[in-house]
């Protein structure tokens, strides 16, 4: 018929519009970043970041620019995409709109290997609070909070292949081993002296300006990896969204992609909680946002959700520095404060539909 699009035509004008979405969170999530680096206690205009990240303008600008803020910068950037994409897996593999970091206790297995390293081991990281410097080696720390966090997507990982479960139950398992984390941090807290728990605090409320170089080095190529992994399954993801039983048709392996996602989704989370301490919401909001906007098509969601989780984290990182300036507000609290109303308002127009 005249004036009717072919489904050919159709199609390409559908990709146009998803492409031209994530195009544009790409070019806000880099204007969101120059402006983050404005943010501080040295007054710096946008022209002197521009300058200074082309190596023009003052001495002072470079510096202030690229050894204190960028990393800070490169962190929520890294963070976000890592935390969004993991929810976002997380979210696809178990078919769960809950699913999370948070959820599937990670954060509050993180928690539990911080607090072991810092009361038991003595590990008390390289931050200050309140003017007490916590020495020792900070690397401890990680180490054991990424092993926290690991430990309780391996041991729901242990159990699904000891007996068959279904995503329903592999969340609550998640739920459960949350609150065991979660009563065994309090129970070590509880036996420690007042320096030790003030430590053990001030890591859980997360801070983007901890990380150098070098720890955004490794976060980066965990977050790559991640990536790729998630890329290379997105048709498997955007056939589990039509069931199990779609996608046993279609030739999908569900229990092994399951497993293998979750895994990878974990390790990306964990990377970032491990340096960064805990960072709520992020995972969570961001995938369920951009569905509203992109739809559940994961060649389109995974990349759309990144960069909401990055711009997320930015936006986060400007209030945490700004509301109270000069100090710096807990970056968990301001993401809550952020994600927890948009989760909420998402929630209120999914049930008035």
């Amino acid at each position: 018929m005249p004036g009717k699009r072919s489904p050919h035509c159709e199609y390409r004008r559908y990709a146009r519009h998803k492409r031209a979405i994530v195009v544009a969170l790409a070019v806000l999530v880099a204007g969101v970043a120059t402006l983050s680096m404005t943010i501080g206690s040295a007054d710096l205009s946008v022209v002197d970041v521009v300058l200074a990240l082309f190596g023009g303008g003052d001495e002072y600008d470079r510096i202030v620019v690229w050894n204190l803020r960028m990393p800070r910068v490169l962190t929520a950037l890294v963070g976000g995409v890592a935390l969004a994409m993991a929810g976002c897996a997380f979210q696809s593999t178990l078919r769960n709109p809950l699913a999370s970091a948070s959820t599937l206790g990670i954060s509050q297995g993180a928690a539990f290997g911080a607090s072991v390293a810092i009361i038991l081991l003595g590990a008390n990281g390289a931050a200050a609070y309140e003017g007490v410097q916590f020495s020792s080696n900070p690397y401890v720390t990680v180490v054991c909070a990424f092993l926290g966090a690991m430990a309780s997507t391996l041991v729901v990982l242990g159990l699904s292949r000891l007996r068959e479960m279904t995503p329903e139950s592999i969340v609550l398992a998640g739920v459960a081993l949350s609150a065991l984390f979660a009563g065994g941090t309090t129970m070590i807290q509880y036996f420690a002296e007042d320096s030790q728990v003030a430590a053990v605090v001030f890591w859980t409320f997360g801070d983007l300006s901890r990380v150098s170089y070098r720890e955004l080095a490794i976060m980066g190529c965990v977050t790559a990896v991640s990536a790729v992994f998630f890329f290379l399954n997105r048709w498997n993801y955007n056939a589990m969204e039509s069931g199990e039983a779609a996608a046993h048709g279609l030739g999908v392996n569900v229990r092994s992609v399951r497993l293998a996602g979750m895994f990878v989704a974990s390790a990306a989370a964990a990377s970032i909680i491990a340096f960064c301490g805990i960072i709520n919401f992020v995972g969570l909001v961001a995938p369920h946002v951009m569905r509203r906007f992109i739809g559940s098509d994961y060649r389109y969601l995974l990349p759309a959700s990144a960069f909401a989780g990055a711009g997320l984290l930015l936006v986060s990182d400007i209030v945490a520095h700004a509301v109270v300036a000069p100090l710096i507000l807990p970056i968990s609290a301001i993401t809550s404060f952020v994600g927890a109303p948009m989760f909420l308002y998402l929630l209120f127009k999914g049930v008035s539909r």
